[in-house]
């Protein structure tokens, strides 16, 4: 699972994770292999900011320096980095082609089950933004999932807030579960079967260099 480094400099690193490798080293010899521990032998310095979920491919951030780490951290806090996705999701949503629809639904800890997530009115405050993706390079009638007689459609997703499994938790809520969830999916789910992986990438991030202060912006198009 090659890494691929999209941009590097004095202060920042950003990165493309593949599908099926961790962000930060796990519990156990077996989980120590992660991108953050990769990176960090061509780049020493290097400093993790945020994660992706391991199953979520797409751009990723890290720090270079202390200096450069604070500011992100302060970015990612003030909400001053944004950050958009690309899923697949179970169902037809055409009704709603175009338009920036919102999941405004609490999110908290299924403590019984962890690490998995619920929705709950105790919960921290989650909202996601939503809309059609509307430049699909895959037609929704070509896509092999379809071909199945499996209806789905490919969002545009854009966290406001960036609780763990929030866009799994709260497509999953709305009846529209991502493709290839096994965590959240439905276990009985042919086009969950039949995907490979997990369709959620992370196609667009935004931001100001942590020390020049000049705007930046990079995408990526997933491989589904």
């Amino acid at each position: 699972m090659p890494i691929t480094v999209r941009y590097a400099d004095a202060a920042l690193l950003v990165l493309e994770k593949p599908a099926g490798l961790l962000s930060v080293p796990g519990r156990g010899p077996d989980k120590q292999d992660c991108l953050s521990a990769r990176v960090q032998q061509q780049y020493p310095d290097a400093r993790v900011v945020h994660r992706l979920d391991m199953a979520t491919s797409g751009l990723m951030l890290m720090a270079r320096g202390a200096q450069a780490l604070s500011a992100l951290n302060r970015a990612f806090a003030n909400r001053d980095v944004h950050k958009r996705y690309q899923a697949l999701v179970h169902g037809s949503m055409e009704a709603a082609q175009g338009s920036w629809q919102a999941i405004d639904l609490p999110i908290a800890v299924d403590w019984p089950n962890r690490p998995l997530r619920i929705i709950d009115a105790g919960g921290k405050a989650s909202l996601t933004r939503w809309r059609c993706f509307s430049d699909d390079p895959h037609s929704p009638l070509q896509h092999p999932l379809v071909q199945t007689g499996l209806p789905v459609c490919r969002l545009e997703l854009e966290p406001v807030t960036g609780r763990s499994h929030q866009l799994r938790v709260h497509l999953l809520a709305i009846g529209h579960p991502i493709v290839g969830d096994t965590l959240y999916g439905n276990a009985t789910d042919d086009a969950r079967l039949a995907a490979a992986r997990l369709m959620l990438h992370a196609s667009s991030l935004t931001l100001r260099h942590p020390v020049s202060g000049e705007p930046m912006a990079f995408t990526s198009a997933p491989d589904f």
